[in-house]
């Protein structure tokens, strides 16, 4: 097995409880293990509904914020005991693609101060390279041209011009994997399939692995190389993701795929991953998270927590009893 680039080691993350803290608690993450290899460079997909834990899962990758428990690795170290200039290479070459392209700028500047801040903090000019041609490349990159997009503020971009400014940004650091949280959820879908294609063209030709968190289940499947299912801070089926979304193994899965609309014409889409539920003081009591919603519930899935196992000669995981 090739050296991870990142490796995700029984992360748990609880708010509220303790000393002068809020008594209710909410465990947003539960044991998540997540590995993505060094080489060849992967997109590796995490999908659910919102509240799931999927963001902030990218949150205490990105150090926004600490885990309660486990470990998050970057090429073997501790991504908790980074300082100094460590801790600022590991920031290039971990970067983030948020959902709204908008909230990152600010109003006051124009476009090129988000290239301006990256120049200055990460010394980007430092040895004789030309900033300003490192720019125009990087909007090269994303089918971006200078002379339309430098000079003026966000709002007088459209959404799919403010998000390829912003992966261009993330480009001209050269990073290694890139947390694209939602990264297409607020574009036009006349625009999605090229910032999909983007991204697919910056893994094949940069080597840039990706950590593509989304609620579509139709962009992970087109987009990644392995899926994580996650439901309720759980990792529910994880997997190669064309074997994990063809052969569906937990219910909560097979609902999703299940409300997948028909194509239409007259229907618009609701592309929101949700299956309905009764939640509840059952969804509490119960040893699985999903029982209360579960279709096939029994009671052994009232009384013991269910956990990943294999699905037979497969790449495939499944936290399920009956599967």
């Amino acid at each position: 097995m090739t050296r991870a680039l990142l490796d995700v080691r029984s992360i748990s993350k609880v708010f509220g409880g303790g000393f002068l803290a809020s008594p209710n608690r909410v465990v947003a993450l539960d044991g998540v293990d997540l590995r993505i290899p060094e080489n060849p460079a992967t997109i590796v997909a995490v999908a659910g509904e919102s509240g799931s834990g999927k963001t902030t899962l990218a949150k205490l990758i990105l150090g926004f914020s600490k885990p309660t428990t486990g470990q998050i690795l970057y090429k073997d170290q501790d991504v908790a005991n980074l300082r100094g200039a460590q801790l600022l290479e590991y920031r290039r070459q971990v970067q983030a693609i948020f959902q709204d392209p908008y909230e990152v700028f600010n109003p006051f500047y124009k476009v090129d101060h988000a290239f301006d801040l990256v120049i200055k903090h990460f010394r980007l000019g430092a040895n004789g390279a030309n900033p300003q041609e490192s720019i125009r490349t990087a909007l090269q990159m994303t089918g971006l041209r200078s002379e339309d997009v430098l000079g003026r503020y966000a709002h007088q971009l459209s959404g799919g011009q403010r998000q390829r400014v912003m992966i261009a940004r993330a480009l001209m650091l050269r990073p290694q994997l890139i947390l694209a949280d939602e990264p297409v959820s607020m574009i036009d879908a006349s625009l999605r399939a090229m910032i999909l294609d983007i991204l697919q063209r910056m893994r094949q030709e940069q080597s840039i692995s990706f950590l593509y968190i989304t609620h579509d289940l139709s962009t992970a499947y087109q987009i990644s190389n392995r899926i994580y299912i996650m439901y309720r801070g759980w990792i529910v089926e994880q997997g190669e993701t064309a074997r994990v979304i063809e052969n569906p193994q937990h219910p909560y899965l097979k609902l999703l795929i299940d409300s997948v609309p028909i194509p239409e014409p007259d229907h618009r889409w609701d592309t929101q991953i949700s299956v309905t539920g009764t939640g509840g003081e059952e969804e509490r009591d119960a040893a699985c998270r999903f029982y209360s919603r579960c279709p096939v519930r029994t009671e052994r899935c009232l009384a013991e927590s269910p956990s990943l196992r294999p699905v037979a000669g497969e790449d495939h995981q499944v936290r399920c009893h009956l599967s």
